[in-house]
């Protein structure tokens, strides 16, 4: 199993072009901006909660989601634990986009639908591709090699 997170790392940190930087540092800022507004309206990530009718601690469903897209956006944006910051968001997006999303409807006049979806397969292809050239963790990387 080793050996195979290992291969996945080696894949993502030879095939990363720069540019793939640009989109993980938007995509950091973009989920730290919705935690800021889950965190501005608790009321409102609550009853998104409540509505999906799965049987979960709301209280700490909400704090969960608040802080880990806070904590995480700012993660993925400098890139630092990148690959653990995405797979904290990964519950989350799903979530999001099979229990929260489900219930207004798929159909294309979902916005959120379609934001979330976005967001979630960056996030998996994040995973594997880790944080790239520009980031806290290459930095880590360089001075310790």
């Amino acid at each position: 199993m080793m050996n195979l997170i290992q291969r996945i790392e080696h894949w993502g940190d030879t095939h990363h072009p720069r540019w793939l930087d640009i989109l993980r540092i938007g995509l950091g800022i973009v989920i730290f901006l919705k935690g800021a507004t889950f965190l501005a309206d608790t009321a409102a990530l609550r009853q998104l909660i409540e509505e999906t009718h799965i049987q979960i601690y709301t209280w700490g469903a909400v704090h969960y989601v608040a802080f880990a897209h806070l904590v995480g956006g700012i993660l993925i944006a400098i890139g630092l634990i990148t690959r653990v910051a995405v797979a904290v968001q990964l519950p989350i997006l799903f979530g999001a986009v099979f229990f929260v999303n489900v219930t207004r409807g798929l159909t294309f006049l979902n916005s959120e639908l379609w934001i979330s979806i976005v967001v979630l397969l960056l996030l998996l292809f994040f995973l594997v591709a880790g944080s790239g050239p520009y980031s806290l963790d290459h930095q880590m990387k360089e001075r310790k090699g």
